[in-house]
């Protein structure tokens, strides 16, 4: 592809925008991490080696003043051979890529962030309806680089961030090395015999975990249509917004995700779910918590299978009840459904 270099620059000069306007949306340790990562992405560094702090700080500084100078930028058209195409027309941009081979994608995620990308493909999969673009090499991305998106009813799945988000994870955890599920996640993997090797082994297994969970998505999307996109963007940087999120990632989970891991007997994966069972979910689902802290005890799957079957029909009703109900009285209500969020929390505390 003769013009590829001028497609990554401008590819990555959007992502760059969209984290000048959104960077300052995180929370800082998240924000932290995020940079931390993206760092060892920018400088090509590998997983086990450790960031030099001085020239992190002095980056993260440059990277800070860059953005100040560009977070009122439009967007620029992406250069193909067809022309100017709109950076948000993934599936056209895609049209001229494939056959290439790379791969491009481009939506909004948390906080209604502009999400860019632009990778190597690495293959193509059709699976029970849903189109599966499988990318390696990433050559432009942004700080959130989330491993896997769907768009309409395809679904990107993106490898390298997928390592990236789970070596995030891993640090992380490698802070204070507690015995809880995601101690319990990594005995899957021998990390200690070989880093690189355990990583991908893990990401190949995740990869599936996060294919499910688009497919639930997808599902759910199917359950609910277009208005909850459009509530979506209403109650984007509000605190209502990560709420609809968990509900709806709740939904999608016991409509996919948890069944297929339970099915499959994938503990790895199980327990690396739980260990990265959020906030929100936890308040909002304390007895998803309670049913694996069960299976903990008792090795049996029984009562997580009760619960998981019991969440499709109150996650729906839930999100359904939410969608009729006006913006003010939606705002009531998703506060209403943590109100008593400090007593089921105590329920359920993975450890």
């Amino acid at each position: 592809m003769r013009n590829f270099p001028q497609l990554e620059n401008v590819v990555q000069r959007n992502c760059d925008i969209s984290d000048a306007r959104h960077a300052g949306e995180y929370g800082l340790c998240t924000f932290l991490l995020k940079m931390r990562e993206y760092y060892r992405w920018e400088n090509e560094l590998p997983f086990a080696r450790s960031l030099p702090k001085d020239e992190l700080g002095d980056w993260l500084k440059g990277r800070e003043q860059q953005w100040q100078g560009i977070e009122m930028e439009d967007f620029a058209q992406l250069p193909l051979g067809r022309g100017k195409l709109d950076p948000f027309d993934a599936a056209a941009a895609n049209r001229e890529l494939l056959p290439q081979g790379y791969v491009y994608s481009a939506g909004y995620g948390r906080f209604q962030k502009p999400i860019f990308f632009l990778g190597r493909l690495l293959r193509v999969e059709e699976r029970s309806g849903f189109t599966i673009v499988v990318s390696s090499c990433e050559y432009a991305r942004e700080l959130a680089a989330p491993p896997a998106m769907l768009q309409g009813r395809t679904i990107f799945l993106r490898l390298e961030s997928v390592r990236r988000y789970l070596w995030e994870r891993i640090e992380e955890w490698q802070w204070r090395k507690q015995d809880n599920a995601m101690a319990r996640a990594l005995a899957g993997y021998d990390f200690i015999a070989d880093t690189e090797a355990a990583l991908a082994r893990m990401a190949d297994n995740e990869a599936e975990t996060m294919i499910l969970h688009e497919v639930g998505e997808a599902m759910a999307g199917e359950l609910l249509g277009d208005r909850w996109r459009e509530m979506m963007a209403s109650v984007a940087r509000t605190r209502s917004e990560p709420i609809a999120r968990a509900v709806r990632d709740l939904l999608a989970d016991c409509l996919s995700t948890l069944p297929a891991l339970m099915q499959r007997a994938n503990l790895p994966a199980l327990h690396f779910y739980f260990a990265t069972f959020d906030a929100p979910r936890r308040q909002l689902y304390p007895q998803a918590l309670g049913a694996y802290e069960h299976f903990l005890r008792c090795g049996a799957l029984d009562r997580l299978w009760h619960v998981v079957h019991g969440g499709k029909e109150r996650w729906l009703a839930t999100t359904r009840e939410l969608l009729a109900l006006d913006t003010a009285a939606r705002e009531t209500a998703m506060a209403a459904l943590l109100e008593d969020a400090p007593a089921r929390a105590g329920a359920g505390s993975v450890r």
